[in-house]
């Protein structure tokens, strides 16, 4: 029924679509599902090559049990906390689609989406309900990939903040990697055949174009776009 939660039979029948290949779309078609619930439920729970039913039935289990153990809300509070966990699982599933491994996502989603600019290991934890672990490996991935920067507060403890320039870094890497790919098929120009080198050559001069545009595009729009909210540490 479209709207309520999945059921396990769904789930079956989402596992059995990825199995003959087929599009999320034509899964939630065929559940009369919308495609964005079929594409959060496997990105959160696997990913397309891993999705197993049974375990992504338990897992929901588990989280209903949590939030069902939390304390009650203000009266009109629960339908924008149902409405931010919404957006905050359509976000971590968007990070996930850009290549970003799962508690990588789920960690930059947190840091993205607080009101307080910053973070704590113990309280991405406590707002994950992960183990410690867990968190500063994706951390140390995030860090690496220099989407995060830690700083250490007046109490002495290490915090996360997402990088200001975070978007400007992402599209840059993007555009190098399509400048990459106009350099490899140029390599096979004159190399191969008469036909492929020109396959080649097109596609050389079309990513060439594209990598420049963006190039362009990113440092006209980086500071006329940037802004910096005030962000006071959390005591």
């Amino acid at each position: 029924m479209p709207g309520g939660r999945l059921t396990q039979q769904e789930r079956q029948q989402i596992a059995l679509g990825l199995a003959d290949g087929l599009a999320y779309a034509e899964i939630a078609r065929r559940l009369d599902r919308p495609t964005s619930t079929v594409t959060r439920e496997v990105m959160r729970n696997g990913g397309p090559t891993a999705y197993r039913s049974d375990l992504a039935h338990r897992a929901t289990e588990r989280r209903a049990r949590r939030r069902n153990h939390t304390p009650v809300p203000r009266p009109g509070a629960p339908a924008r906390a149902e409405a931010v966990r919404e957006y905050e699982e359509a976000f971590t599933t968007l990070m996930m689609q850009q290549g970003l491994p799962k508690m990588a996502s789920r960690v930059l989603t947190c840091l993205f989406t607080t009101d307080a600019g910053s973070l704590t290991p113990s309280e991405l934890v406590q707002r994950l309900q992960v183990s410690p672990a867990s968190v500063s490996k994706a951390i140390a991935f995030l860090d690496d990939q220099g989407l995060i920067r830690r700083e250490r507060d007046e109490r002495r403890r290490e915090r996360y903040f997402v990088n200001d320039d975070v978007w400007y870094q992402s599209t840059v890497a993007s555009a190098r990697g399509i400048a990459q790919v106009a350099a490899t098929a140029r390599q096979g120009v004159g190399l191969l055949g008469p036909a492929a080198s020109a396959r080649l050559e097109n596609i050389a001069r079309f990513s060439d174009f594209i990598s420049e545009s963006m190039m362009r595009a990113a440092e006209q729009v980086r500071d006329l776009l940037h802004t910096t909210p005030e962000a006071p540490f959390q005591s």
